[in-house]
């Protein structure tokens, strides 16, 4: 019984290496930067990180299939490096001795690779599946339309423009009155300017009341009293 037991063990675990190995049909390779990723915070890759990983592919398997019949024993991790790299397939449930395709290995991996990465706290540039493109997310479209923010952007500015020409235009309008009335003041006072010429101040003429000649004025009553 012993001897059939571990026939069957040698069996299987000849079938695993078959199945899993370096560039085998519907494997992937994976690197893991978790040094680069989380410095000083680093955690060491061992069994229990690779219960996890087998576990999290479990996971993405049933989730893109929905079915519940992918088991963390049909996930197997083959040449495992100190620098954190091997490779893996996912076996088949219902044969267990052929590995499910790869394109819907990769699927499930798109579709879930959030919650991969998560699991390990990395992101798609320290954890590749070199076989798979990083999954980028996508464009976040803002929730109001580019035209509508330049629009009003536009109508921003040519309301300020309009406002600068109405306070400009008060302010000139605003002078230009108080100029006139400073000016009216002044000739309503009868303010004469006195201009200086070579040193002689010489009166200007008051145009509204006139000014009498003093000359013509004797002349004037010299004629009268005749």
């Amino acid at each position: 019984m012993l001897r059939v037991l571990l026939l069957t063990l040698s069996v299987v675990a000849v079938a695993d290496a078959e199945l899993c190995k370096p560039d085998a049909q519907n494997a992937f390779k994976v690197r893991l930067s978790i040094k680069t990723a989380l410095g000083d915070n680093a955690y060491a890759w061992d069994a229990n990180e690779e219960y996890l990983f087998k576990a999290m592919m479990a996971f993405a398997m049933r989730k893109y299939s929905r079915k519940s019949t992918t088991q963390i024993s049909n996930v197997l991790l083959c040449n495992v490096t100190d620098r954190v790299s091997f490779w893996f397939v996912v076996t088949d449930s219902s044969k267990n001795v052929s590995t499910v395709p790869g394109s819907e290995v990769e699927a499930a991996i798109r579709m879930n690779r959030h919650r991969i990465n998560n699991a390990f706290l990395l992101s798609d540039k320290t954890l590749q599946f070199l076989k798979i493109t990083s999954t980028l997310s996508p464009p976040v479209e803002p929730s109001t339309p580019v035209w509508l923010i330049v629009f009003g952007v536009v109508l921003c500015l040519i309301v300020a423009g309009i406002v600068l020409l109405v306070v400009t235009g008060i302010r000139k309008h605003k002078k230009k009155n108080k100029e006139s009335t400073e000016r009216e003041n002044l000739e309503e006072k009868g303010e004469v300017t006195v201009t200086v010429e070579n040193g002689i101040p010489c009166e200007a003429l008051d145009f509204k009341a006139g000014h009498v000649n003093g000359v013509f004025a004797a002349d004037d009553e010299r004629f009268t009293s005749l």
